[in-house]
């Protein structure tokens, strides 16, 4: 039976609910030692069975399988948050205990809903686009993105925080996400770039056009720029910076960052050390012409800065934060909005290159298109 490639997501994703209740009511399985060697176990029964479903139209892409079997996950990612919530019960209550005691924190909530609802619908869009033939490079960059700085911040925040006391053998499984979203951005930064045809003559009038009669460059810029400054501001005020200004801000209005959980003070030194450098980056594509990487990078950091700014601006609210941390109530407004514009920027960025990407495109000679060679 030839089963369609995207159904398979479906399916198999879906079946991390019957996983997870026979965990939670086998007493044998919800072992410490025993948690990680179960879940590698089913990944493996999952992509075995996955290669058997689809023997007949086998994928030419091998992030195929690592879509289906992130897929799986983030069902088990989803159902955590929602019992973490009270929504749910009798899935996960085990692993909190003897799995990963971390997850009742607001950050790790905030990051399963978004592996959870985000991920996943993005698994299955590339997944569709995979059986359609159709190219998925620049989604799988946005994805790439978004899962590495989301692993990244979780594996290293909880070795700093207050939970590095309460690691278990269950936190190595983060790893392979960490390992598998970096492997996939390498593959899709080494394959051709999605270009549109368009005429040389259309490229070279857009090239010459200046920052100042390109308005909305212009305000990305500006933006940018203003990202930077308050990257290093932040970044500075987790090092415990002694200055006034900073002091105001981490009692005033994110006291958040100060949270011993480690997760956003280890976010604010990747946006200083890997965040700033990008966005400096960036300023210069839209200001220099030809820069065909913008349109790979965009997208990378578009998809880092979305996740990092969910997870971290929904925290700073939730009530799983203690009180003294959360967003003083008289500075919600302000807070809430210059974190929710620090994570747009990015994303308009990114569609701004997909949309409008002549003024990146390599200049070639006149009468030809961007996708064609000049011939020897």
């Amino acid at each position: 039976m030839n089963i369609p490639q995207e159904i398979c997501v479906y399916f198999f994703s879906l079946s991390a609910l019957l996983v997870l209740y026979t965990m939670n009511n086998v007493p044998v399985l919800q072992h410490p030692q025993v948690i990680p060697v179960f879940g590698v176990a089913v990944m493996l029964l999952v992509f075995l069975a996955v290669r058997l479903a689809v023997r007949h139209r086998p994928p030419k892409d091998p992030l195929f399988y690592v879509y289906v079997e992130f897929s799986f996950t983030c069902v088990i990612s989803l159902v955590m948050a929602l019992e973490q919530e009270g929504y749910t019960s009798g899935f996960m209550g085990f692993y909190q205990k003897t799995g990963e005691p971390y997850i009742v924190t607001a950050y790790a909530i905030m990051m399963a809903y978004w592996d959870g609802i985000v991920h996943f619908l993005l698994y299955l869009f590339m997944v569709q686009r995979m059986a359609n033939g159709t190219s998925c490079r620049s989604m799988g960059l946005f994805w790439a993105g978004s899962l590495l700085a989301n692993m990244t911040v979780y594996v290293s925040g909880i070795t700093i925080g207050k939970y590095a006391v309460s690691i278990l053998p269950t936190y190595w499984l983060n790893f392979p996400f960490l390992f598998g979203a970096l492997w996939g951005a390498v593959s899709l930064f080494n394959r051709p770039r999605e270009l549109p045809i368009i005429p040389a003559d259309r490229v070279a009038v857009e090239q010459r056009r200046s920052l100042l009669s390109r308005p909305l460059d212009l305000l990305l810029v500006l933006f940018l720029v203003a990202a930077m400054g308050f990257t290093i501001f932040r970044g500075i005020v987790v090092l415990d910076c002694p200055l006034d200004s900073c002091f105001t801000y981490i009692y005033q209005y994110e006291p958040y960052l100060k949270d011993p959980v480690g997760f956003p003070r280890f976010m604010m030194l990747l946006y200083l050390f890997y965040g700033l450098p990008l966005l400096a980056l960036l300023a210069y594509g839209l200001w220099t012409p030809g820069c065909t990487w913008m349109l790979d990078c965009s997208m990378l950091l578009a998809g880092a800065i979305a996740q990092c700014q969910w997870c971290h601006t929904a925290a700073s609210l939730h009530r799983r934060t203690p009180f003294t941390y959360r967003v003083p109530e008289g500075h919600r407004v302000s807070v809430v909005a210059l974190n929710v514009l620090y994570g747009a920027g990015p994303l308009l960025l990114a569609l701004r290159c997909v949309l409008r990407p002549a003024f990146f495109l390599k200049a070639v000679p006149q009468g030809q298109a961007n996708h064609e060679k000049k011939n020897d």
